[in-house]
């Protein structure tokens, strides 16, 4: 699992500009990233160094397409369990190699890693779970989602 360094990337008005735009969605098209591009007075290339500048900084964490899983008749999951720090790296590369692990996340708590689960079909969380139990040696807790909320994060420009 990669750390977080607190290493900070200073954004400009157009890098700003980016990244409220494209919460907002890019177009499948030829050229997905004209209309940002031409909104922040930049080229296409530009754009992408932008991007890749960004996510190389850990000011963006992921750039790509998000899918509900439920609406694709799916499911999704957090699930959260305590390793054992001399066998951290061995359960976190165990969990990973699950396919459905959306996510992996070393917290400072007893519950010490915490991953989302993305499934084809909602019975599908209980047995990954399970396999995950019996992978890893560790008993696995489910929070499952009860209400869901979208926060954007909006930059001044």
């Amino acid at each position: 699992m990669t750390a977080l360094t607190q290493d900070t990337v200073a954004l400009d008005a157009v890098d700003r500009l980016l990244v409220n735009d494209l919460q907002e969605g890019i177009p499948v098209c030829e050229r997905p990233f004209a209309q940002a591009a031409s909104r922040a007075g930049i080229d296409e290339k530009e754009v992408v160094t932008r991007i890749e500048r960004l996510l190389e900084g850990g000011v963006l964490t992921r750039f790509g397409p998000l899918y509900n899983a439920e609406r694709l008749g799916g499911a999704l999951t957090l699930a959260a369990l305590s390793a054992r720090e001399e066998d951290f790296e061995t359960i976190a590369e165990t969990v990973n190699g699950f396919t459905e692990v959306a996510h992996n996340y070393r917290r400072d708590h007893d519950l010490n890693m915490w991953f989302v689960l993305a499934v084809e079909t909602p019975e599908r969380i209980a047995e990954v779970l399970n396999e995950i139990e019996t992978a890893t040696g560790c008993k696995v807790l489910d929070f499952p989602k009860i209400d869901e909320y979208y926060i954007g994060l909006k930059f001044h420009a």
